[in-house]
């Protein structure tokens, strides 16, 4: 039987592997889960030639918000930080561009009707929509927010106050959404990036996640009271466990954003060889209209 932990100013038992299968069951998250998964499958059924491929991303987003927030990871995830910081990666770098593969926003504009529509719209093609859904807004806010919610105070906050640790949950699927939506280029939006500048604002958002990860695991004191207050006997050390987190950090976060690469490499290749075919074809059509003037010019001659 799946073991479920209830922790109730209670601390979980020392993490084992056989914990693997308790399970943090929160009514509030598994209702949006629940409720986000029936309104794009909604919005599917709708929308006639909706690719399944997109469908099928958003589900597999849904499952691992779904693992970050209420598995083993949820059980531990205020307790150590090496857990949180996997939880953490696993929302921002794995569930969110899952999220921005399934295209959301498309689907509402293409399923809603009425006023619905008119408001998805408005905000995608207004001028609110040109300022969150550019690529440097994306970008300067996963600059922002990775940093902030883990070398400030922040981090305490969410530690001692649950309701603002699963808005924090939320608020890393936003940031991640926004930032790779431009880096996989499908939904429309105010700016429609070159391939090779998708794979550069990738590039350019790896020392983010360095210099965090590097900063955390080079602490020399525990950055974040509120760990140091959970009462945990079992386990390394605060500052180790920090340190810890940080690596977690810094090798996992640099190596999801790698591995990211290579199919933005793939896509911006076969852009230029489609192009390449596209000027070779222009180049051809010109050089027989060329000649075809020239031998017109001969017979007039």
């Amino acid at each position: 039987m799946l073991a479920v932990a209830v922790v109730l100013d209670q601390l979980p038992p020392p993490f084992a592997w056989s914990h693997l299968w308790q399970w943090n069951l929160d009514w509030v998250p598994t209702l949006l889960l629940l409720g986000a998964t029936a309104a794009y499958l909604a919005g599917v059924r709708r929308v006639e030639g909706w690719r399944w491929n997109r469908t099928l991303t958003f589900c597999l987003g849904i499952v691992v918000t779904f693992v970050a927030t209420e598995s083993v990871l949820g059980v531990y995830d205020t307790i150590l930080f090496e857990d949180h910081m996997v939880q953490h990666l696993f929302l921002v770098m794995i569930a969110a561009p899952l999220f921005a593969a399934s295209a959301p926003l498309d689907l509402a504009s293409a399923a809603l009707r009425g006023r619905a529509r008119a408001v998805v719209d408005g905000f995608i093609d207004g001028p609110v929509g040109h300022v969150v859904l550019h690529p440097i807004f994306g970008l300067v806010l996963y600059a922002g927010f990775i940093p902030l919610t883990h070398l400030s105070g922040l981090m305490d906050v969410t530690i001692e106050h649950e309701w603002i640790h699963n808005l924090e949950h939320i608020a890393f699927l936003v940031v991640g959404y926004l930032y790779f939506r431009n880096v996989f280029g499908i939904e429309r939006g105010p700016v429609k990036l070159h391939p090779g500048l998708r794979l550069v604002l990738l590039m350019v958002a790896v020392p983010v996640d360095t210099i965090t990860g590097l900063a955390l695991a080079m602490s020399s004191y525990n950055p974040f009271p509120a760990l140091a207050t959970q009462g945990r006997t079992w386990g390394p050390s605060v500052l180790e466990d920090v340190r810890a987190g940080g690596a977690i950090m810094w090798i996992g976060g640099d190596g999801l954003m790698l591995l990211a690469m290579i199919p933005a490499t793939v896509l911006w290749v076969r852009y230029e060889d489609r192009r390449a075919i596209e000027i070779d074809a222009q180049l051809d059509a010109a050089a027989a209209a060329d000649a075809a003037a020239e031998a017109g010019r001969d017979l007039d001659a």
